[in-house]
C-alpha cells in the first residue's frame, strides 16, 4: 500500500480522473483498490463513489448510444454478422434487463456489454434507468468490497495469499 499511496501523492486529483476513465472502459480491479485506498484515509470515499459510478454509467451510455446510431450501418453487407445480431436482438427482447445487471462482472464482457443492446428496440429510458442501477450496484459492491476489505486482502497477498512456503 507504501507504493500506492506515493503514487496518488505525486498524481493528486488525477486520480480520479484515470478512475473515471477506467470504469469508462472496463470493470476491473481499479475501484477495489479506489475503496481500499478511500478507507486507508489516501482518497475520499464519496468521491471515489461518484467517479466510478459516472465512469460505468456514462461510458455505457455511450456504447449504447454509438450502436442505436451507427450499428445497423456497421451489419449491413455483412450477412454473418447480421446474423448473430439478429439472434442476439431475439435473447435480449427476453432477457435484457437481467443482461443489463450481469455484463459488468465477466471479465472482457464490460467493454462490449451495452452494445448489443444498442441494436435492440429497448427504449433509451428503459435502458439508461437499468444501466445506473446496475452502476449504482456494481459501484456499492465493487468500492465497497475494497473499503471494507481491502486491509484483509492486502494482509493476505503479504502472507503469499494463503499458501505455504
Amino acid at each position: 500500500m507504501d507504493i500506492v499511496q506515493s503514487f496518488l501523492r505525486d498524481y493528486g486529483v488525477a486520480i480520479y480522473a484515470l478512475l473515471f476513465a477506467y470504469c469508462a472502459l472496463k470493470s476491473g480491479t481499479l475501484p477495489l483498490f479506489a475503496g481500499y485506498a478511500a478507507q486507508s484515509g489516501s482518497l475520499d470515499l464519496g468521491a471515489v463513489g461518484i467517479v466510478t459510478f459516472m465512469g460505468g454509467y456514462l461510458g455505457d451510455e455511450v456504447r449504447f448510444w454509438f450502436a442505436r446510431r451507427y450499428g445497423n450501418g456497421l451489419v449491413e453487407g455483412r450477412p454473418r454478422l447480421a446474423s448473430l445480431v439478429e439472434t442476439g436482438k431475439a435473447l435480449l427482447d427476453k432477457y435484457g434487463t437481467a443482461y443489463v445487471f450481469l455484463y459488468r462482472y465477466p471479465k472482457g464482457m464490460r467493454t462490449i456489454g451495452a452494445l448489443p443492446l444498442g441494436f435492440t428496440t429497448i427504449r433509451w429510458r428503459y435502458f439508461t434507468v437499468l444501466n445506473a442501477a446496475s452502476a449504482g450496484l456494481w459501484t456499492l459492491l465493487i468500492v465497497g468490497a475494497g473499503y471494507l476489505f481491502g486491509s484483509t486482502i492486502e494482509q493476505a497477498i503479504k502472507a503469499d495469499w494463503g499458501f505455504y512456503s
